[in-house]
């Protein structure tokens, strides 16, 4: 871990263990934006650790920004601290000023379409697109469209949109944004070689590393409540059957945060497509396998709302299903290594 690395750790872990309390997550959830936690990340400059120093970032790599995504996924931070990253790092490479305040992206889906058409000499924009995190709450959105037959990043101001609320399980907001000829605060061509769909990329990228977070949360909460609760006499966890259970969680988290770690790491080389999509199936089927043996080992308290168990599992479930689920990524890494071939296969996957 670079130094940038180690620095940005030490500190979102320290800031989101502090202020992410189960009464926090809880107001969050109700609609209470979190403005406190939300200030302290971004005085702490954990906001845009991939935007250059010169334009107010931290000027980090991806996998600097790794630890910081990884940490929001552990604590669940009720704030689009992921897509604000993105976003900058968005912004920054097509060369745009980065505002302060939370961010979003759109269209997080591939069948939704966005377009820019000249209006003066401004931009407007136009179209829908569905299930934008915090589509309501951020100050901008930065989208990707198309303008004059070329992709185009553009940035609007909150309000720009027509908005429907709508949550996915975890009560993160996961609202549609309608714009209708939308005036853009700035637009710029996208850089070339920029993927058509690097919102979809680089969200199922941040994805990965929050639900290797969640996971390690689910592990450290079941190790804890198996030493702690007793039954016949002695601690849960020195049963056998628990112990194999928790023994295949930890296994779980292993994978899904090395894969979700080097996702990043290739992030940094190049495009990291083939690694991104390898970490969001393995976080994916983690989650659901994860989330079942948390639940197992915490039995009927596991399941009462009173309990902070449900803020990992129900990210789990909501998550894996965003920005493309493990079926959706298996059947591109299938349709890649058919494209290159059998005797392709060992020599892609060892080069990695």
């Amino acid at each position: 871990m670079s130094e940038l690395g180690t620095l940005l750790s030490d500190t979102v872990g320290r800031l989101l263990g502090d202020l992410v309390t189960k009464e926090a997550l809880e107001e969050a959830e109700r609609g209470t934006w979190p403005e406190r936690l939300w200030s302290a990340l971004e005085e702490s400059g954990l906001t845009l650790p991939l935007v250059p120093e010169t334009q107010g970032g931290a000027g980090g790599t991806w996998a600097d920004a790794h630890v910081v995504v990884r940490a929001a996924g552990r604590h669940a931070a009720p704030v689009p601290l992921p897509e604000t990253i993105v976003a900058g790092w968005l912004l920054a490479t097509a060369g745009l000023e980065v505002p302060l305040g939370p961010l979003t992206l759109a269209p997080v889906r591939t069948r939704d379409r966005l377009t820019l058409a000249r209006a003066g000499s401004g931009w407007r924009l136009s179209g829908t697109a569905a299930r934008v995190p915090w589509g309501g709450a951020a100050g901008h959105v930065v989208a990707l469209a198309e303008a004059e037959g070329g992709p185009a990043v553009a940035l609007v101001a909150r309000g720009g949109a027509r908005v429907t609320p709508e949550l996915n399980l975890a009560r993160e907001p996961r609202d549609t944004l309608a714009f209708a000829a939308t005036p853009v605060v700035a637009m710029a061509s996208a850089p070339a070689g920029l993927p058509a769909d690097v919102i979809v990329v680089r969200g199922a990228m941040a994805r990965a590393a929050q639900m290797a977070g969640a996971l390690e949360s689910l592990l450290e909460q079941s190790v804890r409540y198996a030493t702690e609760r007793r039954q016949f006499g002695r601690p849960i966890g020195s049963f056998q059957a628990i112990q194999h259970s928790l023994a295949v969680l930890a296994g779980h988290v292993a994978a899904s945060g090395i894969a979700a770690e080097q996702a990043f790491r290739a992030a940094d080389r190049g495009d990291g497509r083939f690694e991104t999509a390898a970490a969001k199936v393995r976080a994916g089927e983690a989650a659901g396998i994860g989330a079942g043996i948390a639940h197992q080992a915490h039995g009927a308290i596991g399941f009462t709302y009173e309990h902070s168990l449900h803020f990992s599992t129900r990210r789990l479930w909501s998550w894996r299903a965003e920005f493309g689920s493990e079926s959706r990524w298996a059947a591109e890494l299938g349709r890649a290594v058919a494209a290159r071939g059998a005797d392709r296969l060992w020599p892609d996957l060892t080069a990695r």
